[in-house]
């Protein structure tokens, strides 16, 4: 098993990258909780949030792929897209355009539908 660590690395270097554009927010507007009415700290917070809850379904559905054997490049193409899904919607979030936003958000559930369907084929055949 060496793709899943690959791409669950990736993500949680660019999940901890988010954490510290947070951090540095909060410092700099001299926010300790919530966001301070302060859009630019909201959107920080929007993008850390909505990794957090998008990544770990992703890479249980690829590590279980993974586990059940599926095809290297069926795998790359998830982690490619996760990844790349997750960084147009963070840029999206931070810079406020829609349209990266909406790409990020489809290359996400994309993501989560091939996983899911993919792992459901195999249960079946």
């Amino acid at each position: 098993m060496t793709i899943t660590p690959l791409y669950a690395s990736l993500l949680a270097l660019f999940f901890v990258w988010l954490s510290l554009h947070v951090i540095k927010l909060r410092r700099r507007f001299q926010v300790r909780l919530g966001d301070g009415e302060n859009n630019e700290l909201r959107a920080a917070i929007s993008a850390q949030a909505n990794a957090a809850q998008y990544i770990p379904l992703a890479l249980l559905l690829i590590l279980m792929l993974e586990l059940n054997q599926a095809h290297f490049l069926l795998l790359h193409l998830l982690g490619i897209m996760m990844l790349s899904g997750r960084l147009i919607h963070a840029r999206g979030i931070l810079k406020d355009q829609i349209p990266l936003r909406v790409k990020g958000m489809q290359l996400t559930v994309f993501t989560l539908i091939g996983g899911a369907v993919t792992n459901l084929l195999l249960l079946m055949f």
